[in-house]
């Protein structure tokens, strides 16, 4: 099985509009390429799909652009083509999942998405936006990770009202990893990516330079990047930031793994997909 940021690097290097636009009808025969479960489409929501395989033996999984294969040849799953008035049309949003164009919107669920800061939030709203509302999931920012442990029992998570919180710099030994491992993880998933700040989570070749400079510790980090780069002040250097994403291939595997995982928590959490059993 390919690991699961070798299939965000392959996504990055073909655009979901390369892949051959199949329409999802019911039985459909289908492998999913990553677990290799072979069998029959049985249900598709747009952005969760069901398979059934010949052990009668069912599988959801979440439809992103080249997970499935027809026929041997790597699809984009979509939609089958609208047959009456008024039949809502659909598109491929930045982070590559297919939404509809218009849909009523929902009744945002008990559970949340939680954030560093508003640049986090409007970081995933420009790329994850369109799926985030799908799935009728409001993402809020914290003002800071100190009173996580805090925060997270004042929520009181549970079956229905769960939390994934979205962290910076969540390696190994820091200050962000000691934080998160006081959480109790009863209905909480903590997942993040490996930088300081969000901003580095854009590829310095989307921007037009040819690396993030260093700042050194204890030294504002967004004052300091705007000053080597010219920039400005953090407000135009965001500006930039923010301007220069348009879809996943311009974010740093990390971010797009962490955002993803806490997708497949709410979508699981949902009921519309299902952990996938081992093929045999």
């Amino acid at each position: 099985m390919r690991d699961i940021l070798d299939e965000f690097e392959s996504a990055r290097a073909r655009p979901s509009a390369s892949y051959p636009a199949v329409e999802a009808v019911p039985e459909l025969a289908l492998l999913h390429r990553v677990s290799g479960t072979r069998g029959r489409l049985t249900r598709f929501t747009g952005e969760a799909i069901e398979v059934r395989d010949a052990h009668g033996r069912r599988h959801s999984f979440r439809n992103r652009p080249g997970a499935f294969a027809v026929n041997g040849e790597t699809v984009n799953l979509v939609r089958p083509a609208p047959t009456g008035a008024g039949a809502p049309a659909t598109r491929v949003s930045a982070s590559g999942a297919v939404v509809h164009r218009d849909h009523t919107a929902k009744v945002a669920r008990g559970s949340r998405l939680w954030v560093e800061g508003d640049h986090d939030a409007r970081l995933l709203e420009r790329v994850w936006g369109d799926e985030l509302r799908e799935m009728a999931v409001v993402v809020e920012p914290m003002g800071g990770l100190d009173d996580l442990p805090e925060q997270v029992a004042e929520f009181a998570p549970g079956p229905g009202r769960s939390l994934v919180v979205l962290v910076d710099h969540l390696v190994e030994g820091s200050k962000e990893q000691r934080i998160a491992a006081r959480v109790d993880p009863g209905h909480v998933l903590v997942v993040g990516h490996r930088y300081v700040d969000i901003w580095q989570c854009v590829r310095a070749r989307s921007l037009g330079i040819e690396a993030w400079p260093e700042v050194p510790r204890g030294e504002d980090w967004k004052t300091g990047i705007c000053r080597r780069l010219g920039w400005g002040t953090p407000r135009d250097g965001w500006r930039r930031v923010l301007a220069a994403v348009n879809d996943l291939s311009d974010l740093d595997a990390s971010l797009v793994n962490a955002v993803e995982t806490a997708l497949d928590h709410f979508a699981v959490e949902a009921g519309e997909v299902g952990a996938p059993e081992a093929p045999r």
